[in-house]
């Protein structure tokens, strides 16, 4: 009899694991809520090839981007992220590119984006109606670094002006190359790297907390002394993600 009762909890509790395995099994990738923005069929084939080791749709989720939203982008270069961003908002939000200069390929973005608008802006300059709900810039804070103006540089002054810009609650997304130990913001226009302590010291001093970040975008193979260009390591550097919040 007590072999007997031992044995039904011993097959009840093997069913449980199977059932809870399978569920997990079948359960979607967290990121899968993405998947048709990525998938959509006009994004160019060097943004597809780039996902691998950008990691988008990751990207996406922790910093938690849902349809409706009002982003504004730093820096957007050639609007890989923007287009992405764009079609994650839907048209019911709304994606502001500040940029010093738009490339063709921004400008050709947003003829087909009514939801995307391009602004010229001033260097540190965040000149969009606000509040917005998240402002989120990748792979530029060390170039912001090497921008001197009269109040410090350009890197402080959008710290500034992100957190006057966004709504209470609002998310700075920072995601950058990572620098060696002890460098700091010395290696920000020889190896374009920073280190994240500086840029987490500099954007809490405007205010943000850190919320949380991840290490999504980490490769522990990166050495941290070549440049980000060198053929060894560009695309796969060590990259660090942090995740502010304005208090609300």
């Amino acid at each position: 009899m007590i072999l007997s009762t031992f044995k039904r909890r011993a097959l009840a509790f093997v069913g449980t694991i199977a059932v809870a395995a399978a569920a997990i099994a079948a359960a979607p990738p967290a990121s899968s809520e993405f998947a048709p923005v990525l998938a959509d069929p006009t994004r160019p084939a060097a943004d597809v090839a780039r996902d691998a080791n950008r990691k988008p749709a990751e990207l996406l989720k922790f910093a938690g981007i849902h349809p409706g939203m009002r982003i504004v982008e730093l820096a957007p270069g050639g609007g890989y992220f923007t287009r992405i961003l764009s079609s994650a908002v839907g048209p019911a939000g709304h994606v502001y590119a500040i940029v010093g200069q738009a490339s063709p390929a921004l400008q050709d973005l947003a003829q087909h984006h009514a939801n995307l608008s391009i602004v010229a802006a001033a260097p540190g300059d965040i000149p969009v109606p606000g509040p917005v709900d998240v402002v989120w810039t990748t792979l530029n804070y060390h170039d912001f670094k090497n921008k001197k103006l009269a109040t410090g540089d350009e890197a402080t002054a959008y710290d500034a002006a992100a957190f006057h810009v966004l709504r209470p609650g609002g998310i700075y997304l920072i995601v950058d190359h990572e620098a060696a130990p002890g460098a700091g913001a010395s290696q920000t226009s020889t190896l374009h790297r920073i280190e994240d302590t500086v840029v987490r010291r500099e954007v809490e001093a405007a205010g943000f907390k850190l919320e949380s970040q991840s290490g999504i975008l980490r490769n522990p193979a990166d050495s941290h002394t070549a440049k980000v260009f060198d053929p060894t390591i560009r695309g796969r550097t060590d990259q660090f993600v942090l995740k502010f919040r304005k208090a609300g």
